[in-house]
């Protein structure tokens, strides 16, 4: 297994006290406890994933806009069927995570008995990593789509304004003895996250991952977050990124077309739209020969003939889980920046602070 290196330089802490932590500084925002464990594990599950962009360092931003007035502590989102495989979820302006909770759940459920199950969610926020919805349908032996859009950032192919968001694709797959799928992706070169998190930790990003404000190369993430992310494959990406748009932003009813708001923005609400699919893999053949075809594929995929210069092949998403259990084992690493900008929301409602226990 390749591991994580501990990184001597970095505080460690215990995912169990991260848990904690976050749901302590939730619940002193007056959000309820079910909600509060519930934002916490997806936060949570992210920094194990070394997903650490959308992570628990989102909290001063989620809170930020939980003091401004525009996201719902207290919301609880509202789910309304279709037809026997189509429902919608009401976010309410509630935090992201609750709405997809409820969206995968009952798409899950609805697709033990159809086959399949679909959810649009409209009037909702960031839901931070799109892997953890696909580790919910795998964790029921399903597979999944997970689409959402997000604020503008990037241009369409041959346009320089920022129109389309850096919005996820995701899926998921389970397996049998091997890693399971689960591909999570934005269709720009980096996720936004990444160049925040550059910012954060003053670092210098790769020249080709933005533009600043004048259509130059930049490595400055503050100068970047000024300009535009730019596409994978020109446009390919630009072509993903408005395919997310359609189907969470214009079928969902939610703002689309350059229209949800910035999570890092407490001016208004956020308004973003989701899409989210559970699919039962034993339709055609028994979930036992699916998980072995998957098995089969898995095994073709990382034993495949290497190019010079590479060690090792990795299957979609096994990077992560190979970090995760790491991180379980050896902590969760955060700079010492990021422990006080999360310290600093702690402190102001009273809750406890983030102190290293690895």
């Amino acid at each position: 297994m390749t591991t994580e290196a501990p990184n001597a330089t970095l505080p460690r802490f215990s995912h169990n006290r991260v848990h904690d932590f976050v749901r302590g500084i939730l619940i002193g925002n007056n959000v309820p406890e079910d909600s509060a464990e519930t934002v916490a594990r997806c936060l949570v599950a992210a920094d194990l994933r070394g997903i650490d962009t959308h992570g628990v360092n989102r909290i001063p931003s989620y809170m930020e806009r939980v003091r401004q007035g525009v996201l719902d502590p207290r919301a609880i989102p509202e789910l309304t069927a279709a037809t026997p495989v189509v429902a919608q979820v009401d976010g309410k302006n509630s935090f992201g995570f609750l709405g997809a909770t409820m969206a995968i759940h009952h798409a899950v459920e609805v697709a033990k008995t159809y086959g399949i199950g679909m959810v649009s969610v409209k009037h909702s926020n960031h839901f931070g990593m799109s892997a953890w919805i696909c580790q919910r349908a795998i964790e029921s032996d399903m597979m999944s789509l997970v689409f959402t859009n997000s604020s503008p950032a990037l241009p369409v192919f041959g346009g320089k304004e920022k129109l389309m968001g850096v919005s996820p694709i995701a899926c998921g797959a389970p397996a049998g003895s091997t890693k399971p799928f689960i591909l999570d992706m934005a269709p720009s070169v980096a996720a936004r996250g990444k160049i925040y998190k550059a910012k954060r930790r003053d670092e210098k990003i790769p020249l080709d991952w933005a533009l600043d404000k004048d259509g130059r190369p930049t490595d400055d993430p503050s100068a970047a977050l000024e300009g535009v992310m730019l596409p994978m494959g020109g446009p390919k990406g630009s072509a993903l990124s408005i395919m997310m748009d359609v189907f969470s932003g214009v079928l969902s009813g939610s703002a689309f077309a350059g229209w949800v708001t910035n999570p890092y923005d407490p001016s208004r609400p956020a308004n973003v739209g989701h899409f989210i699919v559970a699919i039962k893999p034993d339709l055609f053949m028994s979930l036992e020969e699916f998980k072995s075809r998957m098995d089969y594929l898995y095994q073709k995929v990382v034993g495949s003939e290497k190019a010079a210069g590479v060690e090792r092949i990795y299957y979609p998403g096994e990077i992560e889980v190979d970090r995760e259990e790491e991180r379980r084992i050896n902590g969760i690493p955060y700079t010492l920046g990021e422990v006080e900008a999360l310290n600093v929301e702690a402190d102001k409602v009273g809750a406890a602070r983030l102190e290293p226990d690895m």
